[in-house]
């Protein structure tokens, strides 16, 4: 009876890959729209924060000497480890399923933003910067001004790795959730053996990460012409 169980399990899941429908527990538009509801989410949170980050590194002395620092050690740690501890904390004070599981995608995402923004923050020459003390411009001009568009290439490119670090962050956290995504597939193809499922979720996985570096790079460009410079 066990076996017969499980040879019908297999078959199910060979069918479920391909012929299930849309809205379908088994079909993969399903777990990746799960999996794609985390993603952004959580790659929004990361965004922000990365951003705001950056702006107080770069306008305090006392952030860039102590929070960076800080941040660095954070990606040392390895998520694997990490997101069961941050699922249960999360659970522990109410907050479980998406949010748990965009945590984690804002974890891994708001450091390559950080970095980037920083980065794109202090690009300005340094003539540029005496020119705008030569007009007596503020700190918010010359924020807005110079610092803010000369960031936007540094920030785009760090956008499109944030991304696809989100999207690793949010099949991460599926795994001890196992309530849908594509991290849950993945789990359930290799308790029950099977191949096809798991290679199934890793290529939605790899043509979803594409689509939103496609994306990232579609707006970018798209920022880049209505400031008026050529890509």
């Amino acid at each position: 009876e066990i076996w017969a169980s499980t040879c019908d399990d297999e078959v199910i899941g060979r069918r479920g890959i391909v012929r299930s429908g849309t809205l379908s527990y088994r079909s993969l538009v399903y777990h990746s729209g799960v999996t794609l509801g985390a993603t952004v989410l959580g790659f929004l949170i990361g965004a922000v924060l990365g951003i705001a980050l950056a702006i107080g590194i770069v306008y305090s002395r006392v952030m860039d000497l102590s929070v960076m620092p800080w941040a660095i050690i954070s990606q040392t740690i390895p998520i694997v480890a990490l997101a069961p501890m941050i699922i249960v904390v999360l659970y522990s004070v109410g907050l479980s399923g998406l949010i748990a599981k965009a945590a984690i995608s804002a974890y891994l995402s708001f450091f390559p933003v950080a970095v980037g923004m920083v980065k794109g923050l202090r690009s300005p020459a340094q003539m540029q910067m005496d020119l705008l003390h030569t007009y007596n411009a503020s700190p918010s001009q010359q924020f807005w001004r110079l610092r803010l568009p000369s960031s936007v290439p540094y920030l785009f490119a760090s956008l499109k790795i944030g991304i696809a670090a989100s999207l690793v962050g949010a099949i991460v956290g599926e795994l001890p959730v196992q309530r849908g995504g594509l991290g849950a597939r993945m789990l359930g193809g290799s308790y029950y053996g099977q191949t096809e499922q798991i290679w199934a979720a890793l290529f939605a996985a790899a043509f979803l990460a594409a689509g939103l570096v496609w994306l990232i790079g579609w707006i970018e460009r798209r920022t880049l012409q209505a400031m008026g410079v050529s890509v």
